[in-house]
């Protein structure tokens, strides 16, 4: 078969799959390992995790490590957390959030995320659907959680929150407490595999109303590979975190995948321009992701920011969500010469990777969503039809590889109707595949319903 996969486009003419063109993507062959064992092993030398960019709060890769089992410990033997439970976390950014998330899946445990902008109904919903045994949250949002769930056990990850809530019969420790639980040498740790749940994050999915996305260790150990070769980090590379971590996005890339190279990750709680600026001035930021729009705001705000912060220490930004265009591409180049533009695309339910440009030079193929992430294959089928299509052929992508999900919670209709049998996951993107292999999106699949025999387009 591999003499039949064209080089330049990476499509197999017998079997009308692309085949990523990346390097293979090194993936550990011990079955019994979960995402929090699999970071925290990694050999680097670097000494600050996290930066409260507030507060110039540090929390050291030492203290970080050991705040993780200090609550790991805490959640299995006082909470009785066990393999399987899920656990809620409803905060904003901070530099605790990714001590819960690693704590409660290095038992085998699930984190489910949920936006602190949502209405009580929409959490209410989504803990119904869940059903977390326990909540992580702040003391702004008490009421909120309460009014959701009046009975669910709630963990403070603030302080001063615990001296103003003392009547509060739910809140049962705070996050610092736990922090400080000595690991317990005798605790029985259950066996993790690979395959095991690891997150629950709720999507739209590719149509229609919100889902729970269940993800594997092995799907986010993949992920934790594919963002470690993509960004050929040297030492010492600092990351603002401008991207809610509930997304995945920002649980991605700041809760999991970035602490694996030994970076610093300087946390904004919310998103604000001159706090994004001023962090990067401060804390001589050298890599800085973000959406579309904020790119566009430094674009036209060029001379201003120049003029009032000292940016020189960033030599990229990291845009995901949607495709630049060339003239955003070329204005941006023009007003920071020394700054390289990466892009790229992926789904909730590929764990938030797909296809990436990782250079200057493959970002301005205008208008591209990248390459195919290592490891990831690609069809291109016509929805139609059903068939699979070659390059420059437009149609429904369909993705496969380590990085897609295991599937929609307890949902089976619509994990067969976004999953086939063989492990391919229908984005709801329609693309085409370039000669070189670029991935370009052309629109949304649109429903279409017949009615009396008329084709029926509905937008979602």
């Amino acid at each position: 078969m591999m003499e039949e996969i064209d080089p330049r486009s990476g499509f197999c003419s017998s079997n009308s799959i692309f085949y990523s063109k990346r390097k293979p993507l090194p993936l550990p062959p011990n079955n019994a390992l979960d995402v929090t064992t699999f970071i925290s092993s990694r050999a680097h030398r670097a000494t600050t995790a996290f930066v409260d960019a507030a507060t110039a709060r540090r929390l050291t890769y030492t203290q970080l490590w050991r705040s993780v089992e200090g609550v790991a410990a805490s959640l299995s033997v006082d909470m009785g957390i066990r393999k399987g439970n899920v656990v809620l976390i409803l905060s904003p950014n901070s530099i605790h959030f990714p001590v819960v998330c690693l704590a409660v899946m290095s038992l085998g445990a699930i984190i489910t995320t949920t936006n602190p902008l949502n209405t009580t109904r929409e959490i209410a919903k989504q803990i119904a659907d869940s059903k977390p045994l326990l909540a992580f949250t702040i003391s702004d949002l008490l009421p909120k959680i309460t009014a959701a769930a009046p009975s669910l056990p709630i963990v403070l990850m603030d302080n001063d929150g615990a001296n103003n809530n003392n009547n509060n019969n739910n809140i049962v420790a705070t996050l610092d407490e736990m922090a400080k639980k000595e690991p317990v040498a005798q605790r029985v740790k259950e066996r993790v595999e690979q395959d095991d749940t690891a997150t629950l994050l709720y999507s739209s999915g590719t149509t229609g109303p919100s889902k729970g996305v269940v993800s594997s260790h092995r799907n986010l150990i993949a992920m934790v590979q594919i963002v470690l070769g993509r960004f050929h980090m040297e030492e010492n590379e600092t990351f603002i975190c401008t991207v809610p971590m509930f997304h995945i996005y920002g649980l991605v890339a700041f809760a999991t995948g970035l602490l694996a190279s030994g970076s610093t990750i300087v946390v904004l709680s919310k998103f604000e321009m001159h706090d994004m600026l001023s962090s990067i001035e401060r804390f001589r930021a050298t890599y800085l992701p973000l959406v579309p729009p904020i790119l566009v705001a430094m674009l036209n705000n060029a001379a201003a920011i120049k003029g009032k912060y000292d940016i020189t220490s960033l030599h990229s930004v990291l845009s995901g969500g949607a495709p630049l265009s060339k003239e955003v591409i070329e204005g941006f180049v023009a007003k920071y010469p020394n700054v390289t533009i990466l892009q790229g695309y992926g789904l909730t339910e590929s764990t938030g990777v797909g296809a990436s440009t990782d250079s200057l030079e493959e970002s301005r193929r205008y208008g591209t969503a990248g390459l195919l992430s290592p490891a990831t294959q690609a069809m291109i089928v016509d929805p139609e039809s059903g068939q699979s299509l070659p390059v420059n052929r437009t149609g429904e992508l369909w993705l496969r590889g380590p990085t897609i999900m295991k599937g929609y919670f307890s949902n089976e209709e619509a994990t067969t109707s976004t999953l086939d049998s063989k492990g391919w996951l229908r984005t709801g993107d329609i693309c085409y595949i370039d000669n070189d292999g670029f991935i370009f999106i052309v629109d949304r699949l649109k429903e279409l319903i017949k009615y009396k025999g008329y084709q029926v387009l509905m937008m979602f």
